[in-house]
Protein backbone atom coordinates (compact mmCIF):
# COMPACT_ATOMS: atom_id res chain seq x y z
CA UNK A 1 0.00 0.00 0.00
CA UNK A 2 2.91 2.36 0.99
CA UNK A 3 4.45 1.88 -2.31
CA UNK A 4 1.40 2.47 -4.47
CA UNK A 5 1.28 5.58 -2.45
CA UNK A 6 4.58 6.27 -3.10
CA UNK A 7 4.47 5.52 -7.06
CA UNK A 8 1.13 7.62 -7.35
CA UNK A 9 3.01 10.69 -5.54
CA UNK A 10 6.23 10.15 -7.85
CA UNK A 11 3.38 10.13 -11.04
CA UNK A 12 1.60 13.54 -9.62
CA UNK A 13 4.93 15.30 -9.23
CA UNK A 14 5.95 14.43 -12.73
CA UNK A 15 2.70 15.74 -14.16
CA UNK A 16 2.84 18.98 -12.35
CA UNK A 17 6.67 19.48 -13.21
CA UNK A 18 6.08 18.89 -17.05
CA UNK A 19 2.46 21.00 -16.72
CA UNK A 20 4.53 23.88 -15.34
CA UNK A 21 7.59 23.70 -17.90
CA UNK A 22 6.00 23.13 -20.78
CA UNK A 23 3.52 26.00 -20.66
CA UNK A 24 5.78 28.50 -19.72
CA UNK A 25 6.58 31.48 -22.84
CA UNK A 26 4.98 34.11 -24.83
CA UNK A 27 2.31 31.29 -26.37
CA UNK A 28 1.25 30.51 -23.63
CA UNK A 29 0.62 33.99 -21.59
CA UNK A 30 -2.80 34.34 -20.22
CA UNK A 31 -5.18 36.59 -22.75
CA UNK A 32 -7.58 37.83 -19.89
CA UNK A 33 -7.08 39.57 -16.34
CA UNK A 34 -6.90 37.23 -14.04
CA UNK A 35 -7.33 38.34 -10.50
CA UNK A 36 -8.07 36.45 -6.71
CA UNK A 37 -8.97 38.42 -3.69
CA UNK A 38 -7.80 41.77 -6.01
CA UNK A 39 -4.14 40.45 -6.90
CA UNK A 40 -3.72 40.58 -10.54
CA UNK A 41 -2.42 36.88 -11.31
CA UNK A 42 -0.05 37.51 -14.80
CA UNK A 43 2.10 35.39 -16.80
CA UNK A 44 1.44 32.53 -18.28
CA UNK A 45 -0.71 29.56 -17.83
CA UNK A 46 2.05 27.56 -16.59
CA UNK A 47 2.48 30.11 -14.00
CA UNK A 48 -1.13 29.39 -13.16
CA UNK A 49 -1.19 25.68 -13.03
CA UNK A 50 1.66 26.18 -10.46
CA UNK A 51 -0.69 28.04 -7.98
CA UNK A 52 -3.20 25.76 -8.24
CA UNK A 53 -0.83 22.91 -7.32
CA UNK A 54 0.39 25.44 -4.55
CA UNK A 55 -3.43 25.24 -3.43
CA UNK A 56 -4.36 21.81 -3.92
CA UNK A 57 -1.11 20.91 -1.81
CA UNK A 58 -2.41 23.33 1.01
CA UNK A 59 -5.69 21.81 0.81
CA UNK A 60 -4.58 18.59 1.37
CA UNK A 61 -2.23 19.29 4.31
CA UNK A 62 -5.60 20.82 6.03
CA UNK A 63 -7.56 18.09 5.03
CA UNK A 64 -5.45 15.95 6.76
CA UNK A 65 -4.77 17.43 9.56
CA UNK A 66 -8.85 18.22 10.30
CA UNK A 67 -8.66 13.94 9.83
CA UNK A 68 -5.85 13.85 12.22
CA UNK A 69 -7.66 15.57 14.70
CA UNK A 70 -10.94 14.11 14.52
CA UNK A 71 -9.03 10.78 14.80
CA UNK A 72 -6.82 11.56 18.12
CA UNK A 73 -10.65 12.77 19.58
CA UNK A 74 -12.16 9.41 19.07
CA UNK A 75 -9.18 7.84 20.15
CA UNK A 76 -9.41 9.74 23.24
CA UNK A 77 -13.35 9.09 23.75
CA UNK A 78 -13.02 5.40 23.11
CA UNK A 79 -10.20 5.27 26.00
CA UNK A 80 -12.29 7.51 28.38
CA UNK A 81 -15.24 5.12 27.78
CA UNK A 82 -13.27 2.43 28.58
CA UNK A 83 -11.50 3.60 31.59
CA UNK A 84 -15.21 4.21 33.04
CA UNK A 85 -16.18 1.30 32.11
CA UNK A 86 -13.20 -0.30 33.65
CA UNK A 87 -13.59 1.51 37.22
CA UNK A 88 -17.50 0.91 37.40
CA UNK A 89 -16.68 -2.93 36.79
CA UNK A 90 -14.03 -2.22 39.75
CA UNK A 91 -16.78 -0.29 41.70
CA UNK A 92 -19.19 -2.99 41.58
CA UNK A 93 -16.90 -5.78 42.17
CA UNK A 94 -15.51 -3.72 45.35
CA UNK A 95 -18.83 -3.67 46.70
CA UNK A 96 -19.33 -7.40 46.92
CA UNK A 97 -16.33 -7.10 49.45
CA UNK A 98 -17.65 -4.84 51.69
CA UNK A 99 -19.80 -6.19 54.13
CA UNK A 100 -21.98 -4.19 57.52
CA UNK A 101 -19.86 -4.95 60.59
CA UNK A 102 -23.78 -6.03 62.21
CA UNK A 103 -24.36 -8.67 59.89
CA UNK A 104 -27.82 -10.47 60.87
CA UNK A 105 -28.39 -13.87 61.59
CA UNK A 106 -28.65 -16.14 58.95
CA UNK A 107 -31.47 -17.89 58.73
CA UNK A 108 -32.79 -21.51 56.98
CA UNK A 109 -33.03 -20.90 53.42
CA UNK A 110 -36.24 -20.62 51.61
CA UNK A 111 -37.54 -23.72 49.16
CA UNK A 112 -39.00 -22.21 46.30
CA UNK A 113 -40.58 -23.86 43.23
CA UNK A 114 -38.25 -23.81 40.13
CA UNK A 115 -39.67 -20.37 37.97
CA UNK A 116 -41.00 -21.76 34.54
CA UNK A 117 -39.90 -19.59 31.64
CA UNK A 118 -41.88 -19.28 28.92
CA UNK A 119 -40.46 -20.51 25.34
CA UNK A 120 -40.41 -17.84 22.55
CA UNK A 121 -38.27 -17.64 19.09
CA UNK A 122 -35.45 -15.68 21.01
CA UNK A 123 -35.15 -18.54 23.36
CA UNK A 124 -36.27 -21.76 22.29
CA UNK A 125 -35.49 -23.55 25.65
CA UNK A 126 -37.02 -21.13 27.43
CA UNK A 127 -34.83 -18.28 28.84
CA UNK A 128 -34.77 -15.21 31.27
CA UNK A 129 -37.19 -13.41 29.01
CA UNK A 130 -40.87 -14.16 28.64
CA UNK A 131 -40.88 -12.01 25.65
CA UNK A 132 -43.51 -13.04 22.25
CA UNK A 133 -44.06 -16.68 21.32
CA UNK A 134 -44.18 -15.70 17.52
CA UNK A 135 -41.34 -13.66 15.25
CA UNK A 136 -42.01 -10.25 14.63
CA UNK A 137 -42.67 -9.10 11.16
Amino acid sequence: MIIIGLILLLAAVIVGVVGVVDNTGSAHSLTNDFSVFGYQVTGSTGTLFLYGIVVGAVAAFGLSMLLAGARRNSQRARHARRELKATRRDTVVGQDDVRPAAAPAQTAPVQTAPVQTQRSWRHPFGGPTAGPTVAPR
